[in-house]
């Protein structure tokens, strides 16, 4: 399901114009960025958390060129759905 398909769901659902579901989908996704980049998970009850992993610096290498390359600590966005919408989702 792309953005836009859910964007026509959600205004059809709701009785909204188009464009104001648009710019609502986009300010969401627009504040967990942004809750995201400053460092605060967004918790929301009975779908998931969106939050921020921190990965452990570690050693890659290049087999081609037969190097190593050191990759630093890194953060990175990850989403952990809840309980119940695991469940939901397994019964399919």
């Amino acid at each position: 399901m792309t953005k836009a398909e859910i964007v026509n769901e959600i205004a059809n659902k709701t009785g909204l114009e188009k464009v104001a579901t648009m710019q609502v989908v986009e300010s969401f996704m627009e504040e967990v960025e942004k809750s995201l980049e400053s460092g605060e998970n967004v918790y929301l009850r009975g779908f998931g958390s969106f939050i921020v992993k921190k990965r452990a610096a570690k050693i890659a290498r290049n087999i081609s060129k037969n190097t190593s390359l050191e990759i630093p600590e890194h953060n990175i966005p990850a989403f952990k759905p809840a309980k119940t919408f695991v469940a939901k989702v397994s019964k399919l």
